[in-house]
């Protein structure tokens, strides 16, 4: 299907759902290469726990944006949205297919609309993040949405850094945190967004499997080694779904059993916020990872796309 140059492929939708093996199926396919959209990704040495996928199962096709920070780095979407862009362009120059996968949903937002992403200022920054600290993420909701009702509508009133980082955006800029807000609209590089899903038992019971199965692959050593190159120093690395746990399991905070069972309550939690977030896009086509033409499907998707049809 050389026709389908020309058009970005989204492959996003929740953890353990099967979409980097859609996407890396799909690159084989449309002569293309595929591009990280999940944030714990970026990272070096972050293998197992993010269920990366080994090169010697990529089947040749090549991966951008894997391994690009070390562990005490802080990720910036901002950075991340410049560098996918940069390689997409690239990609679609050479008439090839880029092919952006990954469940983090502002990631795959930052490629395909128009985000505007303010400077940092870390004294305010930090400012906000003690309040949140000291008096709840609900009280600074509460400020935010006085000032900013809209933006306060947008962010759950539990996500603490988001809070603060809305009010130090309206602080530092004089705006309100909406008017660095995407702007709905066609997707940028008419991109095809395919949402992969699975029902929800069936993906409770695959997540369970795939902790025991990332322990035994060699988990715990992995996070034990990347606390040595400074894991607990990385202000976004060290939150990452598992590695929080087993950092306490490393240090005797708590056992690997409680570590286990928490990382997959953790696990389903963060599923059931992926879910709401790409569901808010009315532009996705969903599809459903336990049908055996899936494949097929994406690919006629893909297909009406290019050939102009809805």
């Amino acid at each position: 299907m050389s026709g389908a140059a020309g058009r970005l492929v989204v492959v996003c939708g929740p953890t353990g759902t099967g979409k980097s093996e859609l996407g890396i199926e799909l690159a084989l396919r449309l002569d293309g290469e595929v591009i990280n959209a999940d944030s714990m990704q970026l990272y070096r040495g972050m293998d197992i726990g993010t269920a990366k996928v080994p090169v010697a199962r990529r089947h040749g096709v090549e991966h951008h944006l894997l391994d690009v920070l070390e562990v005490t780095e802080t990720a910036s979407v901002a950075v991340y949205q410049a560098a996918a862009r940069a390689q997409i362009e690239r990609l679609l120059t050479a008439g090839r297919t880029p092919v952006l996968v990954g469940g983090s949903g502002l990631y795959v937002q930052a490629v395909i609309d128009e985000i505007a992403f303010p400077g940092t200022d870390p004294a305010v920054r930090e400012k906000f993040l003690e309040q949140v600290q000291e008096r709840g993420a609900a009280a600074l909701h509460a400020e935010l949405a006085a000032v900013d009702p809209a933006a306060a509508a947008a962010i759950q009133p539990g996500n603490g850094r988001r809070i603060a980082r809305a009010l130090e955006v309206i602080e530092i800029t004089g705006q309100p945190f909406t008017a660095t807000m995407p702007v709905p609209g066609p997707a940028r590089y008419d991109a095809v967004i395919l949402t992969l899903d699975r029902p929800t038992e069936q993906l409770d019971r695959r997540l369970a499997e795939r902790v025991d199965a990332m322990l035994a692959a060699g988990f715990l050593d992995e996070v034990t080694g990347l606390i040595g190159r400074g894991l607990r120093q990385g202000s976004t690395a060290r939150r990452a779904l598992g590695y929080a746990q087993l950092i306490e399991v490393v240090d005797g905070i708590r056992a690997l059993p409680d570590a286990t069972t928490d990382t997959v309550t953790a696990t389903r939690r963060f599923v059931r916020r992926q879910r709401s977030w790409f569901r808010r896009d009315a532009r996705r086509h969903d599809l459903d990872a336990t049908d055996p033409a899936l494949l097929d499907a994406a690919l006629a998707l893909v297909g009406s796309r290019i050939e102009g049809h809805p």
